[in-house]
């Protein structure tokens, strides 16, 4: 057996690393530095090494177990092991936290906005975790304008498979009109019951239309009185049975009544922005655009518009009281923006000049 002292200064794992960067280095010197010596018999690289190959796969959900049944590697070595990667892993998951909290209607009409305009009847299932966290969106069916061809088993497979412990489902009405079908009523006794009888509750059931919606929230709330309480899912199987007051669903929302632009800037024909109508314009979404900043924002005293394109998003928050910010990559669109959204002056007399000499 070649002890480490023997190997090339310049080949050993600490050494390597130093010079070089752990770029350089394979997992098993990585996991070599990590474990710090070997065994008699055994240097820290074989050893190492030993461990890569049989765990290689399934390395980042070792356990420490699994470590000591290996010749040389003891509760001190393995607990290392498993604690680096259980620190990497809390850092990393901290990193992407992009969790979605469903708690209200107002959240599931945002996750869903799209579904307003569609052509075709949808149906999509939010599976959600007992912190009404979003687990998984699925679309479960795409129908016809007047039928969607539906299944219960279509919305409670994927349920177990996620180990979701509620469900939201999402249908909307191209029609226009949001009150509930008899096919609606049909589907949400169905999966009220299909729910019930497997432990995964429907929350809510929503319809959306062009300009509203319709909730079953209270037809379903009669059968889930009795769950109040529910263990958290992010605690280790150990707490499972601590019961934690269960996040409460709010079925409220409120709605923007004010009109899109600034009536001053649309009369005696002048130039509209929202006439520039770029694929990705937002400008059918400016009321719900201002529901989110104010719900999520409050007082908003800068606002910042980025790939402004048509300008129609900044116009809409442009006010005495609010900065705004804003960019394009086109100078056409900047010429606009500087106009519209712009604080430099300007000669009304010479732009009028102008005007006229372009029109002769």
């Amino acid at each position: 057996m070649t002890k480490i002292k023997e190997i090339p200064k310049i080949e050993r794992p600490r050494e390597k690393f130093l010079e070089k960067g752990p770029e350089v280095l394979s997992k098993s010197d990585l996991l070599a530095i990590l474990i710090g010596s070997g065994i008699k018999g055994k240097n820290v690289r074989q050893l190492s090494e030993q461990i890569i190959k049989k765990y290689n796969k399934d390395f980042l959900n070792i356990k420490v177990n699994d470590l000591t049944e290996i010749s040389g590697i003891g509760n001190a070595k393995a607990l290392q092991i498993v604690s680096a990667i259980s620190l990497v892993k809390r850092f990393y998951d901290e990193k992407n936290n992009n969790e979605i909290i469903v708690s209200s209607l107002n959240d599931v009409l945002t996750l869903n906005y799209d579904l307003r305009n569609k052509k075709k009847e949808y149906l999509v299932c939010l599976y959600l975790n007992p912190a009404n966290k979003l687990i998984k969106k699925e679309i479960i069916s795409v129908g016809l304008l007047d039928k969607s061809l539906f299944h219960s088993r279509e919305v409670f497979q994927p349920a177990f498979k996620y180990n979701s412990s509620k469900i939201i489902l999402v249908h909307n009405h191209p029609t226009g009109d949001s009150n509930p079908s008899n096919k609606d009523l049909e589907i949400v006794k169905k999966v009220a019951y299909t729910g019930h009888m497997a432990g995964i509750p429907v929350i809510d059931f929503i319809i959306i239309a062009k300009n509203d919606n319709y909730s079953f929230y209270n037809y379903l709330r009669k059968d889930n009185l009795n769950i109040d309480y529910v263990a958290s899912t992010d605690q280790l199987s150990i707490f499972d049975l601590l019961e934690l007051e269960e996040p409460k669903y709010d079925v409220k929302i409120t709605k923007s009544k004010k009109i899109y632009f600034h009536k001053y800037k649309t009369d005696n024909n002048h130039f509209k922005l929202q006439n520039r109508r770029y694929l990705g314009n937002k400008f059918k979404l400016l009321g719900f655009i201002e529901d989110i900043v104010e719900a999520r924002c409050g007082e908003v005293n800068s606002f910042c518009d980025i790939f402004a394109g048509t300008g129609v998003v900044g116009e809409r928050f442009n006010k005495p009281e609010i900065k705004i910010i804003s960019n394009d990559f086109l100078y056409f669109n900047y010429l606009c923006l500087k106009t519209f959204i712009g604080t430099s002056s300007y000669n009304e007399v010479s732009i009028k000049k102008k005007l006229i000499i372009l029109m002769t």
